[in-house]
Formats: structure tokens, C-alpha cells, sequence
């Protein structure tokens, strides 16, 4: 059946969703309780790290580890989520970051932060594992109907428990200390994997040619990349998110780590306003989607164009927020800036979602995610050494972001006034 053969179907709602399936069900509240931990952990990890050493640079490496870790894995990380049971997958990553954060209450000095990236590290090298895994099992667990809610909703999700856990990450570690963050983390992750192994799951049958051997992991992955080559406007899709990530998302993380430790400073070393950066943002890249939605659908020509538009509404918010007149300014047009870049990930997702077949749909989730994660890398690395290395001030260097980001939102507008369909290979 084709993807366009298969749209005659009443769209299922949100709360429908949650109400009557109880395999997404239980996959949605486990990365509820995930996600706010997550959250935590890196409001705690970016202040004990701007704390023990006063350097953006530093900062910058955090973000830069948190990236590059999952992109090394990616190529395993898409070959399993396709050879393998994703559901045991799910659970194995989630027990593993359980125990592995719980190393960070050993950091108490400036010569430990190589540990901290080193757990870093291992933390987000099994997230590389989870996160493919979990966007591909989505469309086995929901029907047709329920996908387009089931993607916004789990996005939405992420939004929420950002502006959620920052905001209260930013408050535990303003008032009382970052240790505790990581605790909860940790026991955040083991209610996960409880929650996910209630996921009643069969998956489809693997190819039984496709050997146990390295070399075979890597011909599947080869395979995939194949996949992407001769579909272009599937690799068209899946840039998206790193396309924005070393324009803006990259950098804007190490510089929102500066805003808060010096120029708009609540509570120890900047956590709390930290925080409520984190948490606005956490509301713009919810809200954006879901009201975006109530005008595109699940139509992949309308979320191609509201993508197109989306690159606007990040401009926009980086130019509100690039004089850096008062703290309020700054967190409306961190809004809007997020907004758009929630656009820019829930509708890239929805339409790989809509157009992936499951043979390839670990691979190609594992690549996008790869490139998203050396973009946020690259972007994270250089935002950090400008802070350290130019005279750049943190104003202008919102300018130089939103001048950047005009470019990708040119080309896809190039591109779907050009390519108007996107490729609708028969699955």
C-alpha cells in the first residue's frame, strides 16, 4: 500500500490515544518519568561544571560530549534497533543509565571533570542505543490513525518535562545543591524500564539472512545509508534537525549557560535562571507543534511548508532575544526561538514516520540521529570557543546564529517549491 493510498482514516485524538491503547500508553508515561530526570541531570551537570570551573569552554564540552557519544554508537545503534527486539532494547538502555549516573555524586572538584564527561559519556553512548530504538518501535505499538497524535503527543512530552524538570532542576540546584539531581535521574530511568516492560509487544520478523557477524551489522548499516542515497527527499527530511542544531541549538546551548551565570543570574552559580531559560523553552518547542498541527494534520505537503515557515519563527525569536534588553525579553524570544524549532522536530519526525518502511526505520532514525548530534557537537564546540577565544559578546553572537539560520530555511523552501511530493515509496 502506498502512503498516500493509506490515508483514508479518521485520525485518532490525544486523549483517545492515551485512553485506549495501553502499549503507548505505558511507552508515554515511562518517558514522562524519564525525561524529567533527564532534565535534572543537565541543569545539575551545567552548573556543577560552570561551578568547578568558570569556563565556557568547559560548558561548551559538555554539550559537545553529550552529542558526539550517541553519534559514535549510531551505526550499531540503527543495525540493533532493526535485528533486534526494540522493546528488550528499550529496557537494557534504561537500566544501564540507571546505574551510570549515580557515578556523577562522586565529582566534587575541578581535576574530576574529565569523569564527568567520561559517565557523560557512557550515559548518552546508550541513549544513541535508545532513542532509534524508540522511534521505531512507535509505529508497531499504534495504529495508522493514531501515529500523527502519538509523534506530537511524545514530542509535546519532551517539551513539557524540559520546562518541568529544568525548572525544577533549576530550583533544586539554586537552593539546594546539584547532588540530589542525579538521584532522582537515576531512579527516574529504573521506573522507565518497569513501565516499558508492561508494553505487550510482538515484533516483525527479522531477516534471517542477515548473520550475527560484525560484518554483517555493518552491510546493514551500508544498506541503510543506500536507503537514504536513493531516496533524497527521505535524507531531504531527516537533515532537518541538525540543519538547525549547527545553526542555532548547538551554540545557543553553551550561550544560555553564559546568560544565566552572568548576565541574568538567579540563585547559586546561575541555576535557577537557568532553569527558567530551560523551562520556556520546554513550553515553545510544546506548544509550537501542537497548535502548528491543528492546521497541517498528518498532510505531508502542509508539513513540509509549516516546516519551511518554522525556520522563520526561530529567526524571529533569536532577533527579539539578541539585545538582551531585560530577562523577560530574553525568555520571549527564547519562546519563540523554540517554538520553531519544536515545528522543525515533531513535523521531520511525523513525515520519516509516515514514509519509512520498518526494514530501514531503525538505520535511518540512527542516522538522522547521528547527524543531530555531531551538528549540536560541531555547534556546541564552537560556540563555547568563541565565547573563550573571540571578542564576540554574547549578543552578537545571537545575530551571527540567526543570520545562519536563514540559509537551511532557503533550501528546503527551494526544495518544496521544486519537489512539491515528497517520495511515497510503496511499504
Amino acid at each position: 500500500m502506498s502512503v498516500d493510498a493509506s490515508r483514508k482514516f479518521e485520525p485518532v485524538g490525544y486523549l483517545a490515544l492515551v485512553l485506549r491503547n495501553k502499549n503507548y500508553r505505558s511507552l508515554w508515561i515511562g518517558e514522562i518519568i524519564s525525561l524529567f530526570g533527564d532534565w535534572f541531570n543537565l541543569i545539575a551537570s551545567a552548573a556543577l561544571i560552570a561551578k568547578l570551573t568558570s569556563s565556557g569552554l568547559a560548558v561548551g564540552g559538555l554539550f559537545v560530549v553529550r552529542m558526539l557519544a550517541p553519534f559514535l554508537v549510531s551505526p550499531l545503534a540503527g543495525v540493533f534497533a532493526d535485528r533486534f527486539n526494540r522493546k528488550h532494547l528499550l529496557i537494557i538502555s534504561d537500566l544501564i543509565r540507571a546505574a551510570v549516573v549515580l557515578g556523577f555524586l562522586l565529582i566534587r572538584e575541578p581535576n574530576h571533570i574529565w569523569f564527568l564527561y567520561t559517565l557523560t559519556s557512557i550515559q548518552l553512548a546508550i541513549s544513541g542505543f535508545f532513542y532509534p530504538a524508540r522511534n521505531a518501535i512507535l509505529p508497531e505499538i499504534v495504529s495508522r490513525a493514531e501515529l500523527g497524535a502519538a509523534n506530537a503527543l511524545s514530542s509535546a512530552t519532551w517539551s513539557v518535562m524540559l520546562a518541568l524538570g529544568a525548572a525544577m532542576g533549576g530550583v533544586v540546584a539554586g537552593q539546594w545543591g546539584i547532588y540530589p539531581a542525579f538521584v532522582i535521574d537515576s531512579i527516574s530511568f529504573l521506573l522507565s524500564a518497569l513501565l516499558i516492560a508492561q508494553i505487550i509487544y510482538q515484533p516483525e520478523p527479522k531477516d534471517a539472512e542477515s548473520g550475527q557477524s560484525l560484518r554483517a551489522a555493518g552491510r546493514q548499516y551500508v544498506e541503510g545509508l543506500r536507503y537514504l542515497i536513493q531516496n533524497i527527499a527521505i535524507f531531504a527530511t531527516s537533515f532537518h534537525k541538525a540543519a538547525l542544531a549547527l545553526t542555532v541549538n548547538g551554540a545557543f546551548q553553551v550561550v544560555q549557560v553564559a546568560l544565566a551565570e552572568q548576565k541574568f543570574v538567579l540563585g547559586e552559580g546561575g541555576g535557577t535562571s537557568l532553569g527558567i531559560l530551560y523551562a520556556v523553552a520546554g513550553i515553545g518547542t510544546g506548544l509550537g507543534p501542537i497548535v502548528a498541527r491543528r492546521f497541517t494534520g498528518d498532510r505531508e505537503n502542509m508539513l513540509q511548508i509549516v516546516l519551511a515557515l518554522s525556520y522563520g519563527l526561530t529567526i524571529l525569536g533569536l532577533i527579539i532575544t539578541a539585545p538582551l534588553y531585560n530577562f523577560g525579553t530574553v525568555l520571549f524570544g527564547s519562546f519563540l526561538r523554540a517554538s520553531g524549532s519544536g515545528i522543525n522536530w515533531v513535523f521531520s519526525t511525523q513525515l520519516l514516520l509516515q514514509l519509512l518502511p520498518d526494514r530501514v526505520r531503525g538505520r535511518v532514525f540512527s542516522t538522522e540521529f547521528a547527524m543531530l548530534t555531531l551538528a549540536n557537537a560541531l555547534g556546541a564546540a564552537a560556540g563555547g570557543w568563541a565565547l573563550d577565544n573571540t571578542s564576540l559578546d554574547l549578543s552578537q553572537m545571537l545575530w551571527i546564529m540567526s543570520l545562519l539560520t536563514i540559509v537551511p530555511g532557503v533550501l528546503w523552501t527551494l526544495w518544496i517549491i521544486f519537489n512539491r511530493k515528497p517520495n511515497t515509496e510503496v511499504v
